[in-house]
């Protein structure tokens, strides 16, 4: 079994209702004995067992050794220890590459059920990021046979990133996997591709303030969080975003009252549904037809209505390009609607 130390904190009520339970709060370090490494498969045990409504404190790290940080230029003593630890004591790897805190077992959750992720805070853990492409990796493969990495400081103070001389781009940091495991009959998954488990899904739009609703499909839903991005451009092209090390605040609630094939999203101005596929063109008509659903479900419109509403008022954007299943979110602004 592994072992897990755990900060247990007071929280305001959740519920204002007598027999409510006040929800615990829960900090999760990444630690060689808490974190999982390039996989989610239903029969990992859970380094965290908390119960719907509680809130946890997760520390992630980003994915690449504290060797090859400090060939590119990282300064020693801003390789967290963490990040030794984790390279020099876990051995069981893969078959995917990022290193992801969790599981975490939330009671009563049950295949068939939703798991909401509210994304509470996220918050920069050290004072750079990287960018890489290998060769054979990224969406022009044969453009870039070579392998190249880029640190790239990040100014908190200001919340820009330091690309280049002249270049400061605007920091958005998000959580690029988060995601429950697989159905049991699937066994270990890779990390890399995204799919009905949400997962990899790098979606920049997942910052503070926004919620994920993931599909679970295993007791428990098995939650696990990680590949934190300091930044992304849609696509994200050459494998890799601005990837960096994170702390974020997340709760996580069981919907028992919710029921869903495929991820969903909402920010606080826009719906998102999504759709994955190794195939782009299906990967945009599931998230097109994922928001029809959504639309005749939720809003109450007939299907040729929300077909046509989804043509004069949503988005479709390119989410991942890069990672085996690419990724197409659909987007419809709440300001549309009157309730």
């Amino acid at each position: 079994m592994r072992t897990l130390l755990i900060v247990l904190v007071a929280m305001a009520p959740f519920s204002a209702t007598a027999q409510q339970p006040a929800p615990s709060h829960y900090v999760l370090l990444a630690t060689p004995k808490t974190v999982t490494w390039g996989r989610y498969d239903p029969s990992t045990p859970p380094v965290l067992r908390i119960k719907s409504g509680d809130t946890v404190e997760v520390h992630t790290l980003l994915t690449s050794s504290p060797s090859r940080l400090e060939g590119a230029g990282v300064p020693p003593d801003q390789v967290e220890q963490s990040l030794r630890d984790v390279f020099r004591e876990v051995t069981d790897r893969g078959p995917g590459g990022h290193i992801l805190n969790g599981p975490i077992y939330i009671e009563g959750a049950e295949p068939g059920d939703v798991l909401e992720v509210r994304i509470l805070s996220i918050d920069l853990a050290i004072p750079y990021a990287y960018n890489g492409f290998r060769p054979g990796s990224g969406f022009l493969p044969d453009d870039f046979p070579h392998a190249r990495m880029k640190i790239i400081p990040l100014d908190k103070a200001r919340m820009v990133a330091h690309f280049a001389p002249g270049i400061d781009i605007p920091l958005h940091p998000f959580f690029g996997s988060m995601g429950v495991a697989p159905p049991e009959a699937v066994g270990r998954i890779n990390s890399a591709p995204p799919w009905i488990h949400a997962g990899n899904l790098d979606n920049k739009e997942l910052v503070a303030g926004t919620t994920l609703y993931i599909p679970v499909h295993a007791k428990g839903a098995l939650f696990e969080i990680g590949d934190g991005h300091a930044g992304q451009g849609n696509g994200e092209v050459d494998i890799t975003a601005m990837e960096t090390s994170l702390v974020g605040n997340v709760q996580l609630i069981v919907r028992k009252d919710m029921h869903l094939n495929w991820p969903r999203a909402e920010t606080p101005t826009h719906y998102i549904t999504m759709g994955l596929n190794e195939d782009l063109t299906q990967a945009a008509k599931l998230a097109l037809r994922e928001m029809i659903d959504f639309l005749v479900s939720e809003k109450h419109l007939s299907r040729d209505d929300a077909y046509m509403l989804a043509s004069v008022a949503a988005d479709l954007d390119i989410t991942e390009l890069v990672d085996g299943n690419k990724g197409v979110h659909a987007m419809i602004p709440k300001a549309i609607f009157s309730k």
